[in-house]
């Protein structure tokens, strides 16, 4: 293995450490392998960083960020919410669990964990505190419920998974829907259990009765139709993956229509934000694109497999060694980045030790989620805790069971396939 690699990574991990942007970082170590090998043309270096972007099928991504941007602007967000208090306002914990109900039913809208976070940081919390909830408490459900976003399709982590690594994508929105399910019952769970042990009761009487159920229910259909439309679209085979991202649009703006609350103006403001957000993403998949390029030209994906094969002899101890090291890495390195440089190297691995592709993309796409959440670059919490005035400190302690929540939700993905690939199998 060439030490010119070596110097990249550690250069990387150094300039990410420091808090420079992601996109920079990565093309700084990348820029940094072309400088020390000069026999190497560095025009490669620019066709990388262009051709990383190229990819028809992360065309999905512009147009479900716009998609899910023009959603927050319909009226959608307090539709659902109300639905959600409908159904669990009143049992123990109320309006911790419709946090959670509402992360899970607007993951399948927005596909943004940050936007997401962001939104029910500013909607929620302030109404638990009101509730008798702790600041701490809320802040952090707030961000570990935005963990569902990434698993509930349409996710652009998704997106990114499939394009790097040939893996339908249409599967893999199917296979996200369980874990999804499962990590929103395990939140809702102990969120009963920590508001019973804690004495969490609202004097807010919330009306629970069928007809208010079946009036907010009315409400919130229209939106909720939306990840059905584009899993039922892309399976029936009407459209693909990328072009179920315009379809999304428009039907943001149908809705835009049917409920009269998004203007002209929310519709220029929400292509500025579509495309502000798209180009983060794009920018880091295109920097990551040619580090990538640097590392298989320096055969670390040989490199790795040979390694795990002549040390693992079996499935369940590559699994358990894959879900460290991603947690270690998703610690400090954006999910997105990670998952364009990583997936190349450990896709191949999962193969030899026939772990299924689907399963094993699921079991990547978790591990990214959790860093989100996990210090010292866990942005999740990084924007949660500047929205409510959460300290820090206080957040990571409040966050220690929800953290062992997560590790156990985590190894029942890893080795309960059914979980993912079940669901498939049944649709396709």
């Amino acid at each position: 293995m060439d030490f010119v690699i070596g110097f990249s990574s550690v250069l990387l991990l150094v300039l990410l450490f420091m808090k420079v942007p992601v996109f920079v970082a990565i093309l700084a170590a990348a820029a940094s392998y072309f400088a020390l090998h000069p026999e190497i043309n560095s025009v490669i270096l620019a066709q990388r960083v262009l051709s990383g972007s190229q990819s028809i099928a992360l065309l999905a991504i512009p147009f479900f960020v716009c998609a899910g941007i023009f959603m927050n602007y319909t009226g959608v967000t307090k539709r659902i919410v109300d639905f959600c208090e409908s159904l669990v306002g009143n049992i123990t914990g109320g309006i911790g669990h419709v946090t959670v109900l509402v992360a899970t039913l607007m993951g399948g809208l927005s596909g943004s964990n940050l936007a997401d976070a962001a939104m029910e940081a500013k909607m929620l919390v302030p109404e638990m505190e009101k509730r008798g909830f702790s600041k701490a408490f809320g802040s952090v459900l707030v961000a570990t419920s935005a963990i569902i976003t990434p698993l509930i399709p349409p996710g652009i982590a998704m997106i990114i998974y499939g394009s790097i690594a040939n893996v339908s994508i249409g599967k893999l929105f199917v296979a996200g829907i369980g874990p999804g399910l499962m990590l929103c019952v395990m939140l809702m769970l102990l969120v009963g259990f920590v508001s019973y042990k804690r004495g969490y009761k609202s004097n807010v009487k919330v009306d629970t009765s069928a007809k208010r159920v079946w009036q907010t229910f009315k409400g919130a259909f229209l939106p909720l139709c939306l990840p059905v439309i584009i899993i039922g679209g892309i399976r029936i085979g009407a459209f693909t993956p990328t072009e179920a991202g315009s379809v999304a649009i428009v039907y943001s703006l149908f809705l835009g229509l049917v409920y009269r609350e998004m203007t002209f103006k929310d519709i220029l403001k929400g292509l500025k934000e579509t495309v502000l957000t798209s180009s983060a993403i794009m920018l880091i998949i295109a920097c990551a694109s040619a580090f990538a390029w640097a590392l298989t030209k320096e055969k670390i994906p040989q490199y790795c497999t040979s390694l795990f094969v002549d040390h693992l002899d079996n499935a369940v101890i590559f699994l358990l060694c894959v879900n460290v090291f991603l947690l270690l890495i998703g610690m400090f390195i954006e999910g997105n980045a990670a998952m364009i440089i990583l997936v190349p190297l450990l896709a191949p691995l999962a193969k030899h030790f026939g772990i299924d592709e689907i399963h094993f993309a699921m079991v990547v796409i978790f591990n990214f989620a959790l860093g989100a959440l996990s210090p010292p670059m866990g942005t999740l919490m990084f924007v949660t805790c500047s929205i409510t005035k959460c300290r820090m400190g206080t957040f990571i302690k409040e966050a220690v069971p929800f953290y062992i929540l997560l590790v156990a939700a985590l190894l029942l993905l890893t080795f309960v396939p059914s979980f993912t690939v079940g669901l498939v199998n049944l649709i396709y």
